[in-house]
């Protein structure tokens, strides 16, 4: 065989061979893309997808749309031809699988994690915006979630109510641990709960719950590697009673950054005229009962989606500005928000046509 065509050959077989590498060989990456984009003040599949009842609501004009980031699931292998295509994407982000899926955490896991941030987001959605509006909103502390294996599992439950440890009557969900704490691992710490189901009956009822009960659980140490303190195995959360209802209505979503963009869309809808103007907004952010605005992550996939669905302005959580200012879609002003006032003034200028000042992130 002349020596050309055996080179030719040869070179044919290991490109062949890389290419089969390329296709059957995973590695250890997920990929992130621009997911759907959501009105809050439209429908989603057919239903509103915020519905109040007992209270008066207004028309709304415009768009709020929440965005999302849609992502490869965890049991999912690219290949590296499917990587480096990620790679050189625009509107991809080719991370870590890690990144996304911690410790080997499953997609059973992930997708429960994301379901339970996603309804605290909505419950302080629904505070925030109440708050702003000077609308009492009744809370307490509960059990929010139980360790397995840990010492209070079996004696304390989620969304067990919890009045006081030791006898100190608890306001906040951080009292909890620091009551706790005070403790040395061993020693035995008293809880006074409402039990879930007794707190269930009385707000079906719409009554208050009375029937306390003590629980007595012995602390051990933490074994979270940091300082060795006195813990029971519970996180502490809030809960709320409102005075008419509330209904988010929006299936395969996870994660806690539509917080913001339900909080302003349940305003809205509370109040006379168009918050909007009539304008095309989107954005992004976690939300506290206090009306904080915190960062989330895939923010250049969330302005991507919100400007290829038509938006002009996106609420930024001031935390991510710098990222998102790095590569902003054309056409779409970034407004830097920290609190849901911030959001509330931005729109307000909007609504005028007074854009000079708006709060604009910057790279």
């Amino acid at each position: 065989m002349p020596r050309r065509t055996a080179t030719m050959l040869a070179s044919t077989l290991m490109l062949i061979a890389l290419l089969c590498a390329g296709v059957f060989i995973p590695v250890p990456y997920a990929e992130m893309s621009p997911g759907p984009t959501v009105n809050t003040l439209g429908e989603h599949d057919g239903e509103p997808v915020l519905q109040i009842s007992g209270r008066r609501t207004y028309g709304t004009s415009g768009h709020l749309n929440m965005t999302t980031v849609r992502v490869t699931s965890a049991d999912y292998r690219m290949n590296l031809v499917e990587a480096v295509y990620g790679w050189l994407a625009h509107d991809n982000k080719v991370v870590p699988h890690d990144t996304l899926y911690p410790d080997g955490k499953t997609e059973e896991e992930s997708t429960q994690e994301n379901a339970e941030e996603f309804s605290q987001s909505q419950e302080s959605a629904k505070v925030a915006a109440l708050k702003e509006l000077d609308i009492p909103v009744t809370s307490w502390v509960i059990v929010s979630t139980v360790v397995k294996g840990s010492p209070a599992e079996g004696r304390l439950h989620a969304g067990d109510v919890i009045k006081a440890v030791d006898g100190t009557a608890v306001k906040e969900p951080a009292d909890v641990a620091e009551l706790v704490t005070k403790h040395e691992p061993g020693q035995d710490v008293v809880f006074t709960i409402v039990p879930a189901k007794e707190q269930a009956a009385a707000e079906k009822a719409k009554r208050t719950a009375t029937r306390t009960q003590d629980v007595t659980i012995t602390t051990k140490t933490s074994d979270d590697g940091g300082e060795k303190r006195a813990v029971v195995g519970i996180s502490a959360g809030t809960d709320h009673t409102f005075p008419f209802t509330i209904d988010i209505k929006l299936a395969d979503v996870g994660g806690p950054s539509a917080g913001l963009m339900f909080a302003l869309g349940i305003y809205d809808k509370l109040t006379p005229g168009s918050l909007t103007g009539g304008k095309f907004v989107a954005g992004t952010g976690t939300i506290d009962d206090e009306g904080r605005v915190g960062p989330i992550g895939g923010i250049e996939m969330k302005t991507v989606g919100a400007r290829d669905k038509g938006a002009e302005y996106f609420l930024t959580p001031a935390d991510n500005c710098a990222a998102a200012a790095k590569d902003t879609p054309e056409g779409l002003t970034l407004v830097k928000v920290k609190t849901i006032d911030d959001a509330l003034g931005a729109l307000a200028d909007l609504r005028s046509g007074d854009t000079a000042d708006l709060p604009k992130c910057t790279g």
